[in-house]
């Protein structure tokens, strides 16, 4: 037969706490508390797993603090710490196998599939900027002139030919079937 380590989970009856002033810390500090605790953890349960350890090494050290008005600190300094161990400690998953996996297949400039791929892809995107910023696009990049001639050959300003190009390759990068190729 085994004896109960928690007498009042057992029976049902609570026992009045050592420290009543640790517990009214707790209900009127727990809301503020558990806001830093998340601060540190990405999961909500993590936070309150790791708020409740704290207090915990709080409580056991109870007695040996001097000044309770600086509880805070020295909650999140446990919170702080608790923390930094918990991530110390994280388990790394590494097995060991007999053969080396298979890195990813690189896609190579050389084969002509793939490039030819790409070439069609980047011109589809490049057909669906609105005419001027093609127009910009297509100079600048594939007849490789210098913003200043590019201007020079549209009729505008060479912040007008800066603008434009910059939000057509904003377009590209988001283009899906680019997005794909990188």
């Amino acid at each position: 037969m085994t004896t109960p380590v928690c007498t009042s989970a057992s029976n049902g009856m609570t026992r009045p706490s050592p420290y009543p002033s640790f517990a009214s810390y707790v209900r009127a500090r727990q809301p503020v508390l558990l806001r830093t605790a998340r601060s540190l953890t990405a999961n909500p349960s993590d936070a309150e797993d790791l708020l409740q350890t704290a207090l915990t090494k709080t409580y056991v050290a109870w007695e040996r603090i001097e000044d309770h008005r600086a509880l805070d600190g020295y909650v999140r300094r446990a919170l702080l710490n608790t923390r930094t161990s918990q991530w110390r400690k994280r388990k790394v998953d590494e097995f060991v196998c007999d053969e080396l996996p298979e890195p990813e297949p690189v896609v190579s400039a050389e084969d002509p599939a793939e490039r030819q791929a790409l070439h069609d892809a980047m011109w589809r995107a490049i057909m669906k900027l609105p005419a001027r910023q093609r127009a910009m696009v297509v100079l600048r990049y594939y007849e490789d002139l210098s913003e200043v001639q590019t201007a020079e050959v549209l009729g505008v300003s060479v912040g007008t030919v800066k603008s434009a190009v910059s939000r057509a390759l904003g377009k590209l990068r988001e283009d899906p079937e680019l997005v794909l190729v990188r």
